[in-house]
């Protein structure tokens, strides 16, 4: 059940308060759908604010707030992510503007490919971002804090270790150029503003290959695989297998790693969210591809 204005004024005021240009509040509400943070839409009498509210212990998902901020500033600067107006550290709070638009669905995106591809694009053409991404080295961190802290794991996750270790060493064997990446598009961080998409959530940001993210994009998604030819040919322009083997094998990458972020969040997160069944769900995909006879095939093909 969702608080009233009222009921959030009473629970955040404390924090509010400290943040000058959130002084002369008219209204506030939450926003549906964070699974890390807690996101407050505050209306001032000045303009509309979404008041990011970081979770407890959120350095062990690998989130660096500061990177955050900086990295949403660049985002912000390239007209694909929203205007970015206070950080306190202190308060665990980033305020941005309030973005108004269409909120995505995976049927959004999937319909979407094109604009989907190009709103990307801009952002790969950003100036580097403060920090580099890469999964094989999170999901490294992930395992480290779910051994260290006895936290659930799936039971046939390390029969697959060696396979996720050999994507990362063929992509190494083959490297690219990175580009500033959001790393964490899942279909609520697209906002359809009308003549433009927004980008937005920007913990996870870094410089990565741009394979990861459209992988990510499409693993977030749980599109099927021809959706994930369209995205790519938006992407890279048709006629590029090894691209599509490179960003079918990074959405395995990202589906095995992330399957520990749920882990670690159903042990330290206070949001009302089955973790567990969300970290499930990505390691049933990644096993999938793992197992498939096309894993072999992609490796060599890069």
């Amino acid at each position: 059940m969702s608080l009233s204005s009222v009921e959030l004024e009473q629970e955040l005021s404390g924090i509010l308060n400290k943040i000058p240009l959130l002084a002369n509040r008219l209204e506030m509400y939450e926003l549906p759908g964070g699974i890390t943070n807690r996101n407050i839409a505050v209306t001032t009498d000045a303009r509309k604010y979404v008041v990011r509210i970081s979770g407890k212990n959120s350095s062990l998902l690998n989130i660096d707030r500061r990177s955050e901020f900086e990295n949403s500033k660049i985002a912000a600067a390239m007209s694909i992510g929203a205007p970015v107006y206070e950080f306190r550290p202190d308060l665990g709070v980033l305020v941005i503007g309030f973005v108004t638009g269409q909120t995505y669905s995976a049927d959004d995106i999937a319909q979407n490919l094109d604009r989907v591809a190009r709103a990307v694009k801009q952002l790969h053409e950003s100036p580097a971002f403060d920090r580099d991404f890469n999964m094989f080295d999170v999901q490294k961190g992930y395992l480290k804090v779910v051994r260290d802290r006895e936290l659930a794991l799936p039971e046939d996750y390390l029969e697959y270790a060696d396979k996720f270790q050999a994507i990362r060493t063929a992509l190494h064997a083959k490297p690219v150029p990175l580009v500033p990446c959001n790393n964490d598009l899942l279909p609520a961080n697209f906002i359809d503003g009308g003549d433009r998409l927004w980008l937005i959530d920007y913990e996870y940001a870094g410089n990565n290959d741009p394979a990861f993210e459209l992988g990510n994009i499409w693993s977030e998604a749980m599109l099927d695989e021809s959706k994930l030819h369209e995205l790519v040919d938006h992407y890279y322009g048709e006629g590029h297998p090894e691209a599509f083997n490179r960003v079918w094998l990074q959405a395995a990458a990202a589906r095995y790693g992330w399957t520990l972020w749920g882990s670690i969040q159903s042990s330290i997160s206070s949001i009302d969210f089955d973790f567990l069944g969300w970290g499930a769900e990505r390691f049933a995909k990644a096993k999938e591809a793992f197992n498939s006879e096309r894993f072999e095939e992609a490796l060599r093909s890069l």
